[in-house]
């Protein structure tokens, strides 16, 4: 029977659990038995932030803990060697814009002696043709200068996506190789992650609920993956919780999962009453009310009433009566 099964059974026992109620009939109940395992709080994605340029890490805007966003700025990296080889490029770039600027002069001049006849279009063509080649090796060297523009501006380290800096392995000053991690970016959402002994793995089920305690806070959370390899004797399962906090990823939290079910008797807990340190119950019988001494177990919470497991002290279909205490 699935653990989901279980509310639907206690809605036929407690219509009759009220705490207005002055009687109240023992009866059995099934109730999922809890294993009690810590989670550890993990991103969903955890995606590098790499170095696409080779250089010296000059500038460092992040550390661990900081939320980010995509595209964001983390780092940059610069290259000196790109500096040098920006004003190589400008210094030819000079040289040909000189030389372009001739060619064309001698191109205006040789067009018109050519129409006074005084030189051969033969000349005309060859200062047309240079004119060409060095306009075409500008254009060579200005697609040179961006490519190493491009290459500078890749030394801007950019965050992959939204989420919170887990690592920062680096320091600025240090020297930095392409593909380097710069920093580890955990994003996409946050999860649980459970490590669960092997002999409770036949009990585990998808979508099943289960409790979450986390800073003296219990929250519902569903179990949504459960991993079929088994390491080191434990069953890995991922468990989606909504509002789970990331301010520190790798957490453990307390998880209490659903592996088997039980019948016990849970009474209301109005009809417990504490004197000198005993629980005591009222019955009803054929003689008379009857005082009797109870062995509690845990609280529950069922249907937004709270009960009490009893462990010992009272059969089914005995007839409690409402105490003052």
């Amino acid at each position: 029977m699935r653990f989901s099964g279980i509310a639907a059974l206690l809605v036929a026992f407690l219509p009759c659990l009220a705490w207005a109620q002055e009687q109240h009939v023992v009866q059995s109940v099934p109730l999922a038995d809890w294993k009690a395992v810590y989670g550890r709080i993990e991103a969903r994605h955890r995606i590098p932030a790499r170095a696409r340029l080779g250089g010296t890490l000059v500038q460092l805007d992040v550390t661990e803990g900081d939320e980010v966003g995509a595209g964001q700025n983390l780092a940059r990296i610069v290259d000196e060697k790109l500096d040098f080889q920006l004003a190589a490029v400008d210094a030819e770039l000079q040289v040909v814009d000189s030389q372009l600027g001739n060619a064309r002069t001698e191109l205006t001049r040789g067009e018109e002696l050519l129409e006074r006849g005084v030189t051969t279009a033969q000349r005309l063509d060859g200062l047309r043709t240079q004119v060409d080649v060095l306009a075409n090796q500008m254009d060579s060297l200005r697609a040179r200068r961006h490519v190493i523009e491009q290459q500078a501006a890749e030394g801007s380290v950019l965050s992959p996506l939204d989420g919170r800096v887990l690592d920062v392995p680096v320091a600025v000053g240090a020297v930095v190789l392409p593909g380097e991690v710069v920093a580890m970016i955990g994003g996409g959402g946050f999860f649980l992650r459970l490590a669960v002994p092997e002999r409770h793995a036949t009990a585990l089920e998808k979508d099943a609920m289960i409790q979450i305690e986390e800073s003296g806070v219990i929250q519902l959370g569903r179990l949504e993956r459960i991993y079929p390899e088994i390491e080191g004797g434990r069953v890995v399962a991922d468990v989606e919780v909504s509002g789970l906090s990331d301010v520190f990823v790798g957490k453990r939290v307390l998880v209490r999962l659903p592996v088997g079910e039980r019948s016990a008797i849970v009474i209301p807990a109005g009809f417990v009453a504490t004197r000198g340190g005993l629980d005591f119950v009222t019955i009803r019988t054929d003689a008379g009310e009857e005082h009797r001494t109870v062995l509690l177990g845990q609280p529950h919470r069922l249907n937004d009433i709270d009960m009490v497991e009893v462990v010992s002290g009272l059969s089914e279909g005995e007839t409690l009566v409402a105490t003052d205490g």
